[in-house]
């Protein structure tokens, strides 16, 4: 069964995962930000509180990682 947290199914479509394409082609800060306040903001609104909340900090984790590429260059 696939990871519906750090590897969605419905997210990838053959080896391009859709927040790669974001990161390219737009603002992926901002993006990630948004994802963040978005799932902290309705997690005890939507049945799935800690999944929620696990996509929150998954999206921190890709803002993380998008900085640090960012400034290693």
């Amino acid at each position: 069964m696939a990871d519906r947290i750090s590897e969605p199914i419905h997210y990838t479509l053959g080896d391009i995962e859709c927040r790669h394409i974001i990161e390219t082609v737009a603002n992926g800060e901002g993006f990630y930000v948004g994802n963040i306040i978005k799932y902290i903001y309705r997690y005890k609104h939507k049945g799935e509180p800690v999944e929620d909340l696990k996509k929150a900090r998954q999206y921190l984790d890709f803002l993380i990682e998008l900085i640090e590429k960012e400034e290693s260059i």
